[in-house]
């Protein structure tokens, strides 16, 4: 297992019907969707930016980015601001989703490594599936959520 499981807290949040969740250490703050500001050229999943304390956050829209549609804005529908590591620099990013739950503690015990997919399916960015009752949650490797493409992109914004 991967380091990172180490550490036990998860914030958990929801796509569609799906339950995913993050490590709690790589979430800076869960806002209610503010103004998002679009930048002409980005891709579909890039939804535009927000301004955080006068820092400029690219938002992805984690539905898009899965596959799905684009997500809409509802009562629940919240921004978790992370942090992306790539090549040692710290990349804010807020991950658009349909809501945002609880931080939840799962022991080594209730996660099981990622569920191979065959060679035609890129799942690196799940670090495994946690178990909690019957429900499982997907637990997403932040920092490989994007490809290199995208970071260049999303660093062409500032």
């Amino acid at each position: 297992m991967s380091e990172e499981l180490n550490e036990n807290q998860f914030v958990t949040f929801k796509i569609e019907e799906e339950k995913y969740a993050i490590n709690v250490f790589k979430t800076r703050e869960i806002l209610e969707v503010p103004d998002i500001t679009k930048v002409p050229g980005m891709p579909e999943m890039i939804r535009g930016v927000i301004n955080i304390r006068g820092e400029v956050v690219p938002v992805l829209d984690l539905k898009q980015k899965f596959g799905g549609v684009k997500t809409e804005f509802k009562q629940d529908t919240a921004i978790i601001v992370t942090e992306l590591e790539k090549d040692g620099e710290s990349i804010p990013v807020g991950l658009l989703v349909d809501a945002a739950h609880e931080v939840v503690t799962l022991e080594s015990d209730q996660i099981e490594p990622p569920p191979k997919m065959g060679v035609f399916i890129d799942n690196n960015f799940i670090l495994g599936m946690g178990k909690i009752d019957e429900t499982f949650i997907i637990i997403l490797n932040i920092d490989k959520i994007l490809s290199d493409e995208e970071i260049e992109i999303i660093n062409k914004i500032d």
